[in-house]
């Protein structure tokens, strides 16, 4: 089986021989990515969907006013969207968007809750919050069948200026691939069979932008700020 079979323009590899390439546990960004772009995605309603194949670029009914969530992360989304079943969330868009553009959203993230945000007080958290276009969030990563895993798995909120550059101006290329996850939602059960994005740690050239989502990766200045965020993710 290879890209052509399953028209989708994305790398693929058979699920079975990634999983052990993968971290276990821990905050990674696993993504699929080259020198210049990187690859998230969105589920939405075939209104959306069809607008953005179109004229590869996000609008018609798709909200700028509102903060929309990517993911990098294929397996997350499939667990979030159940697959392409869940109401609104039918069809799956994968959108290559430039990596100085992304590395720039992580350095601007705010984690969504004080508990995990590494800030010392609850006021300058508040007020970071309310001054940054870019939400984060570190949740439960789970495998092809819905089980939670102990790995985290990142998610970004955009808003403001921010979304309306990733939805029109940093954005490279709009696919759906919903006959993909439609077709590989049919060998979920089946490990051997199962097709996904091939996906690497993806780190950024940033070092702010590591600090920022508190990334396991080495190095001084982001440990402290992992161990602080390690105290109180549950």
């Amino acid at each position: 089986m290879n890209d052509n079979d399953l028209l989708t323009t994305l790398k693929l590899q058979s699920h079975a021989e990634q999983a052990p390439e993968w971290p276990a546990s821990g905050r990674h960004i696993l993504a699929q990515f080259d020198s210049e772009s990187i690859v998230v995605y969105q589920a939405y309603r075939p209104a959306i969907a069809d607008y953005a194949v179109k004229h590869q670029r996000f609008g018609g009914e798709f909200s700028f006013n509102r903060m929309s969530w990517i993911k990098p992360n294929f397996l997350w989304m499939m667990f979030r969207a159940g697959w392409a079943t869940k109401e609104g969330q039918e069809r799956i868009l994968a959108v290559r968007i430039r990596r100085p553009f992304f590395d720039e959203v992580l350095a601007g993230a705010v984690a969504s809750s004080f508990g995990v945000s590494g800030f010392g007080s609850h006021d300058d958290w508040k007020s970071a919050l309310g001054s940054s276009e870019v939400r984060l969030q570190w949740d439960p990563d789970h495998d092809p069948k819905g089980n939670c895993l102990q790995r985290r798995a990142l998610q970004l909120g955009l808003r403001g200026r921010t979304l309306r550059r990733y939805g029109t101006e940093e954005v490279l290329g709009i696919e759906d691939i919903t006959p993909f996850v439609e077709e590989q939602r049919t060998h979920v059960a089946s490990a051997s069979d199962l097709v996904v994005p091939v996906e690497r740690m993806y780190v950024p050239e940033r070092q702010d932008a590591i600090a920022a989502v508190a990334l396991d990766v080495l190095g001084t200045e982001v440990r402290g700020k992992r161990e602080r965020l390690d105290a109180n993710l549950p």
